[in-house]
């Protein structure tokens, strides 16, 4: 057996040998797991991972290596991917570089030969911690000091979200939607276009008039990193421009939602990350199987008195997973309608939004 050369480090000390692959470098992250069978380049290039580093536990990773059309982001800018088994031989007539190549060239560090069923259960029971993706070599005393003394950023959204406005049009489209970019999932955009609107995509920190003035049929809140309370221009947003156009959020979009219309959020022990959560709608009883990922949740005890009511719960956990204000026009999931990756259950909240901006346009 040839000998380890990377290993990951726990905030408690306990250390996990293996094999690097990626880029090189030592780092400090976040630790949480994903339960996603299949789709890790989506999740890979997924913004709401900034800062994190995501453990599979589904076994083997790159067998199937990544495509140009799949990235959910054109930068990468995940923490980095802890794998039981890693697959540099792909088998996909798709497939244009290997997961270990895209991961070298956005400089995320990988590490494959870990017990990461033990990890899981560790981050299950224990809840996320700080991690380090190290040399083997490097003394354990050293690494838990810099494990204990490096503080989590709480920028993420200012450094993934655009720089500049940008546009995705359709032909013949029907509506003018903007999104405002906290780490917009492209497949969002693909399926807006999908539907008939014209998106223009806007940094984080537009204001509430600059929006009014590209005259949108309704707005979007993207699903981003972190923590929503840092996110307060886009909070601001949604108070100043509740009823006057629908507004549509998703994940960090639905708790920066609730935020705005007096609702709290909690950060989750280990949060959902995967493609199989259980999810009521509770209008018709239905049960959805979603994809997820997200480290905080709406406190569901603190809608009350607001003017949001809870539309969809989580069947694992009872957490909040949709809210709606009707008389503003407003609704918002805690999941990923749009799936990428993950099953396309929920794909109903886009025509829902079309709905709201084609009943304002008559």
């Amino acid at each position: 057996m040839k000998p380890y050369d990377k290993k990951i480090v726990l905030e408690d000390g306990r250390e996990f040998y293996g094999y690097g692959f990626g880029y090189s470098k030592e780092t400090i992250n976040e630790i949480v797991f994903n339960t996603s069978m299949v789709g890790y380049q989506e999740i890979v290039s997924d913004p709401s991972y900034t800062d994190q580093m995501v453990c599979m536990t589904y076994p083997l990773i790159g067998n199937y290596g990544m495509t140009d059309e799949d990235y959910e982001t054109k930068n990468l800018t995940m923490g980095g991917l802890i794998v039981r088994e890693y697959n540099d031989l792909p088998s996909n007539f798709r497939y244009t570089k290997t997961l270990s190549e895209v991961l070298e060239e956005y400089q995320i560090p990988g590490i494959s030969g870990v017990d990461t069923r033990k990890i899981t259960r560790i981050i299950r029971d224990e809840g996320s911690q700080k991690v380090m993706i190290t040399d083997a070599s490097t003394p354990l005393e050293e690494a838990v000091k810099k494990i204990k003394d490096y503080q989590i950023p709480t920028d993420m959204v200012s450094r993934v979200s655009c720089k500049k406005r940008w546009y995705s049009r359709t032909p013949n489209h029907k509506y003018d939607v903007v999104a405002i970019d906290c780490g917009i999932k492209l497949n969002i955009i693909r399926k807006l276009n999908e539907k008939g609107c014209n998106v223009t995509v806007v940094p984080y920190d537009t204001s509430a008039e600059e929006i009014m003035k590209i005259h949108p049929d309704g707005l979007f809140l993207s699903n981003g990193p972190g923590n929503p309370e840092d996110v307060t221009p886009v909070i601001n947003v949604v108070k100043e421009l509740k009823g006057k156009l629908p507004i549509f959020g998703i994940c960090l979009g639905h708790q920066m939602i609730s935020l705005a219309l007096g609702a709290k959020t909690f950060k989750m022990k280990f949060g959902h990350r995967g493609g199989n959560h259980p999810v009521m709608n509770l209008e018709t009883g239905k049960i959805e199987i979603t994809s997820q990922n997200h480290s905080y949740a709406v406190d569901c005890n603190s809608l009350e008195g607001t003017e949001l009511k809870m539309t969809h719960k989580n069947l694992l956990d009872n957490t909040a997973e949709g809210v709606e204000s009707v008389e503003n026009k407003i609704f918002s999931v805690q999941y990923h309608p749009e799936s990428a990756p993950g099953p396309q259950d929920s794909e109903y909240l886009f025509d829902k939004f079309i709905s709201l901006m084609a009943k304002e346009a008559e």
